[in-house]
């Protein structure tokens, strides 16, 4: 999968990105991110991409003419003008395990807008054909971390980046009907005075399994 990732703050991301499971991904070939700073599409060389908006509002928004030029630059270089482009908002659909499972599936190539101040320009809606997702009702004061959820959260299901067996039984898989994983226990079998449920160190694989089935 290609992530394009349309940014204000382009060292937010190579900190996470470039560890642990995302680090591994990228090393076998199964992900790949390209950052574009926003503020090197501004007009007239100003490097500004805010302005006030109309009608006497507070704060500032970020203008369409450089996010507009951004986001051509993209489908021109890739030769693809359709490539799904995600904004992420509050007024968005939750991002969820089975939407996740939906993009990792379906798309290796996206674009994500991180969003900054207090909106972009409604007109940006009208160029193109924009997802908008959330994940949860409050308010963050950038997208960046809002892109690191989405780009984690979708790789991770990505063929060959995580052992199968992993996924399966996870917390919302579609394998446990999208309900929360059973607690899990490991070395030592007794600490302090809390021990590892017996069921678990019976080694009776159908006694096991109807315990796990229990907190589905």
């Amino acid at each position: 999968m290609k992530v394009h990732i349309i940014t204000l703050f382009p060292k937010s991301f190579p900190p996470y990105l470039d560890m642990s499971i995302m680090k591994r991904a990228q090393e076998k070939g199964l992900f790949r991110y390209i950052i574009y700073n926003l503020a090197d599409w501004t007009v007239r060389n100003t490097r500004r991409v805010d302005d006030r908006p109309y009608g006497w509002l507070p704060g500032t928004v970020i203008m369409v003419e450089p996010l507009y030029n951004c986001i051509n630059s993209i489908f021109e270089s890739s030769k693809n003008r359709d490539i799904p482009i995600i904004y992420f908002s509050p007024r968005g659909k939750k991002l969820t395990q089975a939407r996740a499972e939906w993009f990792a599936n379906k798309h290796k190539e996206c674009i994500l807008i991180c969003g900054h101040y207090e909106w972009i320009d409604e007109r940006i809606f009208n160029f193109f054909s924009i997802t908008s997702l959330s994940i949860g009702d409050y308010v963050l004061s950038s997208g960046e971390l809002w892109a690191l959820v989405w780009i984690d959260s979708v790789v991770r299901l990505l063929p060959w980046v995580l052992n199968e067996e992993s996924l399966l039984e996870e917390s919302f898989s579609k394998a446990i009907g999208r309900k929360k994983e059973y607690p899990q226990y490991t070395r030592p079998d007794l600490f302090q005075w809390q021990s590892v449920p017996s069921v678990l160190l019976s080694w009776d694989k159908k006694r096991i399994e109807q315990w796990k089935k229990s907190f589905y």
